[in-house]
């Protein structure tokens, strides 16, 4: 029969802190973990910006041939993120449609709940039903154009 053992490789201590503000500090081997209690009474890793400092991230927006840089504030939403494409690309926000991962992203979504990172890519589609209607306005235009033409060249 064999016997197993287990061996602690690492010593943890479990010394914890509660301080005031509702933070609860762990001091381990490696370095000080803070904790904070939420609302609900959720214990979660205390976040190591500031609530009024907003992390910048650079997102990269692929248009097919073209690649653009944007820079957004890291819960910004996507439909902020096709306000920002719309100045570089041209294309009104209504007009363009975003994947992310393979996936059409909603304009109500956040980039930070969805998962993107600082230079992380992102697609630019223009919506093929307005590329249809503004094919065919064109096409309308186009014929109206050529009739008065070809009027004036009968006569």
């Amino acid at each position: 029969m064999i016997k197993l053992r287990s061996k602690r490789l690492f010593k943890r201590s479990s010394k914890v802190n509660h301080s005031g503000n509702g933070a609860i500090e762990g001091h381990g081997g490696g370095g000080d973990i803070q904790w904070e209690v939420r609302p609900g009474g959720m214990l979660v890793q205390k976040r190591e910006c500031e609530e009024g400092g907003d992390e910048v991230i650079t997102v990269r927006i692929s248009t097919g041939f073209n690649s653009h840089y944007i820079s957004l504030g890291a819960t910004a939403t996507f439909w902020e993120m096709k306000m920002a494409a719309s100045m570089v690309t041209g294309l009104e926000p209504r007009e363009q449609r975003l994947l992310f991962r393979g996936k059409e992203r909603e304009d109500d979504e956040h980039l930070h709940m969805v998962g993107v990172r600082d230079k992380d890519k992102v697609l630019l589609l223009e919506d093929p039903a307005i590329k249809e209607r503004k094919l065919r306005a064109m096409a309308g235009i186009n014929q109206v154009m050529s009739s008065p033409c070809r009027t004036i060249i009968q006569v």
